[in-house]
């Protein structure tokens, strides 16, 4: 039997996904070399579940105007619609580098095609082949969690930082990290599922299928969802959670539980702290597998500010694998709020199109 030439043998998907090549894993760690100096004008847009949002961003992540649309349901073709009409609005009379686009769900390494995304109706969706030709310029497509942490890496809570962890509290956990200088994205383009580690076996079901994710302890919604649950069963302590919604308890969110805490609601403060700890647990967790010098926080939680952060400190240091023996990194909040992840999107595709 002769042998066999690898060359000829199909790749599997996973194997097509590893070769593909990723700007931002160069042979050393890259520390704001000239693409990331590079000046002018980039673009940046954050496409979510209901709403586009897309920035003229310039080299110092300063966002000189911005514009927004609904997005118009899952369709592929419609939503790459407005994203020509937001970049023609935002680059008329202007000349711009790039466009990068930061969405929900899974990139390529190339920063090419949409795996697949958790908001719209794309699988394996040539996204930057089809805004290419559509707009005549270089589009880098990352996901939204990436470009956020980039952000705040570049221009925000973690410059300087060397390895930096980002999290982002929102309806769930998001999560990326840049190591050296480089987005590290993982072996298949999908690193940074840092909701669903597992932290309490057989606990609550998540959305992903598992039991027990980080998520369903740690997030916006494990807030609200904490806070209904004592509100339905008449507790005397929820009773400003229920005069804050009119006794629909339905309407308890977790933005609202932030709102009554910074309020001074003692109720609210002490749900807070428990989504700390749960917080602090997981995050000391990932300083035993990631060793970060930073933990940045973003996301709607996190406007609770100390009154999340602090029982978040206190229960990462109790939980650090060798607590007292080694240096422990700095828990912060994010700096750059609701704009990181177009900042990010922007200047990810100014020095993609560089290289």
């Amino acid at each position: 039997m002769p042998p066999v030439n690898p060359a000829s043998v199909p790749l599997s998907p996973a194997a097509r996904w590893s070769r593909r090549a990723d700007p931002f894993r160069p042979r050393r760690p890259v520390r704001l070399s000239s693409p990331m100096r590079r000046r002018g004008l980039a673009i940046g847009i954050d496409i979510g579940g209901t709403k586009v949002a897309a920035g003229l961003v310039d080299s110092s992540g300063r966002v000189l105007a911005e514009v927004r649309r609904s997005t118009p349901g899952q369709n592929p073709r419609e939503v790459e619609a407005v994203i020509v009409d937001l970049v023609r609005e935002l680059s008329a009379e202007k000349h711009v580098w790039s466009v990068g686009i930061g969405a929900a769900g899974w990139m390529d390494l190339a920063g090419s095609t949409v795996l697949f995304s958790p908001h719209l109706a794309w699988r394996n969706e040539p996204l930057q082949a089809n805004l290419e030709r559509l707009l005549k310029r270089r589009v880098y497509l990352a996901n939204d969690a990436d470009g956020a942490a980039w952000a705040e890496w570049r221009f925000g809570a973690g410059a300087g930082e060397s390895r930096l962890v980002c999290i982002t509290l929102g309806t769930g956990i998001g999560g990326a990290m840049i190591m050296d200088g480089r987005l590290e994205r993982g072996r298949f383009g999908v690193a940074g599922e840092f909701g669903h580690q597992i932290i309490m076996p057989q606990g609550r079901r998540c959305e992903c299928g598992n039991r027990g994710c980080w998520e369903q302890y740690a997030s916006g919604n494990a807030l609200g969802r904490e806070a209904r649950e004592l509100a339905a069963a008449n507790s005397p302590v929820a009773q400003e959670l229920l005069r804050s919604v009119d006794g629909r308890i339905p309407d308890i969110t977790g933005a609202v539980v932030t709102r009554l805490a910074l309020d001074g609601d003692r109720t609210a403060v002490e749900l807070l702290g428990e989504v700390g700890e749960w917080l602090g647990l997981g995050l000391a967790n990932l300083a035993a597998a990631l060793d970060p010098g930073m933990f940045v926080i973003g996301g709607g939680l996190s406007d609770a500010g100390d009154l999340l952060l602090e029982p978040t400190r206190r229960s990462f240091s109790r939980n650090l694998t060798g607590r007292g023996f080694r240096p422990e990194a700095r828990i912060e909040k994010a700096a750059l709020g609701p704009a990181a992840g177009m900042i990010g999107a922007a200047d990810l595709s100014r020095v993609a199109a560089r290289r």
